[in-house]
């Protein structure tokens, strides 16, 4: 083995191997990392403020954690599980921000309460039982419900000012949510990795990844500012590039990524930062996802604090392009076909007819058709105050599946290979706001001896819930809460006054 072999190779600089390279050197700080991203900065894509909703997601909101069955059943096994995952995050900062490795916490969180707000009375039904059910949960013992238009315009007066008075409507409300800036929080894991003694390599595009005998592997990266090409060996791969991960993993000739493929699909927000209307709107609001939308595209109302400013943001509205990244190549779609993954693609494009029509209808749709969207959360919006931004592409996960032959999975998979020494993620959402859980999981089946027997009890002295869990009981639940709260400065703030008919 040469001696420029590095321990720890990092591709990406979003959030994920942010995350990862900063719980490594906390268990192994004699460990080399060097990361790799191809922009001129870290955190411009899927990580970046204004390329995702800054949602942390804890299932409080989303109801695509918790559907309805054919029959009319809820379970809240998955929202349960998504929230227990959120609080692995909250547990960690908390402990980062202690040990001084995050900073002011008001930088990258805020207290912002989630909300879903539903119309028509079946819908109204349905938010009523998913409240009774989730209610008892001791991670959701904040949550309050109402149909009552006077506490509905307390908590968000925007959904109701001009609303028809014959309109059943309905809304739940947790104040425990909050608003995150993972643009901000990626900066500062990687800056104090750096002063580790990191390496840092922007503008610098890895091409490929060739697994030698030795079980390590050679890295290939370009430097986009024409100063060539070099190989970097080491022991151990992370692939974290968002919707350039498909191709590395490709590459890298694993067997286990054979049969996958992906599915961009580009989202739009509408954006307000008209401080008159910002100040009345101090919530992340979540409806229901149109019939074929895909769980992404859930519409919401959000409160967003970027760089200390606030904003309104609302959509997502999709769109369609073949790139893979923002900043992509019209070729990622087409590139990234294999005989492996034909089948299964096909099967997809075959079969999803209602994303397809849903797709179709979002490219076309007019601007007052957008507004209209808008307008069933806000009746009052104006098209003067709102505009246009475009944000991250999100590439959904397309898979063999030995009944369907092809199925579009929309979440995250992470990808292991080579006895552990390369691991990738791909998909979506809940994506950053389960980094933790995520890259913990990538530590515990790359490095399971490691982990098991050395690892995991420096981990838990920073996340208590690591293996335990919060749900189960009510106590811990609720010390937890208030500690990560109190630690991460969430104090609440006097919600704004409703606005009068």
């Amino acid at each position: 083995m040469s001696n420029n072999t590095v321990d720890v190779v990092l591709i990406g600089g979003g959030v994920m191997s942010a995350t990862l390279g900063t719980l490594i050197k906390q268990v192994q700080p004699d460990w080399t990392i060097e990361i790799f991203e191809s922009r001129s900065d870290v955190a411009t894509e899927s990580s970046n403020a204004w390329n995702n909703a800054g949602t942390g997601h804890a299932a409080l909101c989303e109801l695509n954690y918790m559907p309805e069955g054919k029959d009319g059943s809820l379970s809240a096994a998955k929202a349960i599980d998504i929230n227990e995952q959120f609080q692995l995050s909250r547990q960690w900062w908390s402990s980062l921000v202690q040990a001084g490795v995050l900073g002011e916490p008001s930088t990258f969180i805020n207290p912002t309460p989630h909300m879903t707000f539903v119309r028509g009375e079946a819908n109204v039904d349905y938010l009523r039982r998913r409240y009774e059910l989730l209610k008892p949960e001791p991670l959701f013992a904040d949550l309050e419900f109402s149909a009552d238009p006077r506490q509905i315009a307390e908590w968000a007066p925007l959904l109701i000012d001009r609303r028809s008075k014959d309109e059943a409507f309905a809304a739940t409300r947790s104040e425990s949510g909050t608003d995150v800036d993972f643009g901000a929080l990626t900066h500062q894991l990687i800056g104090h990795l750096v002063s580790e003694g990191a390496k840092l390599h922007l503008g610098t595009q890895v091409k490929r990844l060739r697994r030698r005998a030795d079980g390590t592997w050679d890295v290939f990266t370009r430097s986009l500012a024409g100063y060539g090409r070099q190989i970097v060996n080491a022991r151990f791969v992370f692939v974290g590039a968002g919707g350039g991960a498909l191709h590395l993993l490709q590459s890298s000739r694993i067997p286990e990524i054979k049969g996958f493929g992906g599915f961009p699909i580009s989202g739009r927000f509408l954006k307000c930062d008209n401080p008159e209307i910002v100040k009345q709107h101090r919530a992340k609001v979540y409806g229901k996802a149109a019939v074929g939308a895909p769980p992404m595209s859930v519409p919401h109302l959000d409160t967003r604090v970027v760089d200390g400013k606030e904003s309104l943001l609302f959509g997502p509205y999709a769109g369609f392009s073949p790139n893979f990244l923002k900043k992509g190549s019209w070729w990622d779609l087409p590139g990234s076909v294999r005989p492996h993954n034909l089948g299964p693609m096909l099967k997809v494009g075959l079969t999803e007819f209602s994303l397809e029509k849903y797709l179709v209808g979002e490219v076309l749709a007019s601007r007052e058709t957008q507004m209209g969207a808008l307008r069933e959360y806000m009746p009052t919006a104006r098209a003067r105050d709102w505009e246009m931004i475009t944000a991250g592409q999100r590439v959904q996960v397309m898979k063999q599946d030995p009944q369907k032959g092809g199925v579009l999975q929309f979440g995250t998979e992470v990808i292991t290979g080579a006895g552990g020494s390369i691991a990738g993620l791909l998909g979506a959402s809940p994506g950053a706001s389960t980094a933790v859980y995520a890259m913990l999981g990538v530590l515990e089946r790359c490095f399971p001896e490691q982990f098991e027997r050395q690892w995991k009890p420096a981990f838990k002295q920073r996340v208590p819930a690591l293996g335990e869990g919060l749900n189960g009981d009510p106590e811990a639940a609720a010390a937890s809460l208030a500690h990560t709260a109190e630690v991460l400065n969430l104090v609440r703030a006097a919600p704004p006054a409703p606005v009068a008919d």
